[in-house]
């Protein structure tokens, strides 16, 4: 048994497989997420798991080189935003319509249950070494 980090087993077997310049789609309950995508959907009840502690666990397992968030955020939803930038130096933005074609190349999508708008970004693996 694990004694630490992400216990769910479909999102740790999901990460192991990722390599250098792979995309994760991280997002909220309302993103429309891609046909053909592997999705560990964690979602359960309206917030729960919140975005915040799912990236942050993610960050926490994860190399990360770059970042994408939708424009929107800003405006619509300035705690997300605020979470963002503080965890993603460099976070790059785009219009939502162009997040959403970016997600079609995602590798792994995490669905969290959060129901606040634009609370998606999309995470560029890095490496280790």
């Amino acid at each position: 048994m694990k004694r630490m980090g992400i216990l769910n087993a479909a999102l740790c077997g999901g990460l192991a497989r990722l390599g250098h310049t792979d995309r994760v789609l991280v997002c909220d309950s309302g993103m429309p997420i891609p046909a053909g995508l592997e999705v560990v959907d964690l979602a359960f009840l309206p917030g729960i798991p919140g975005f915040a502690d799912v990236l942050d666990g993610l960050l926490g397992e994860l190399v990360v080189e770059g970042a994408v968030a939708a424009s929107e955020v800003r405006a619509a939803n300035p705690d997300c935003a605020a979470l963002l930038a503080d965890r993603l130096p460099g976070l790059e933005y785009v219009p939502h319509e162009e997040l959403k074609r970016l997600s079609r190349t995602a590798r792994l999508v995490v669905r969290t249950g959060e129901a606040r708008p634009y609370a998606n970004v999309i995470l560029r693996c890095g490496v280790a070494f």
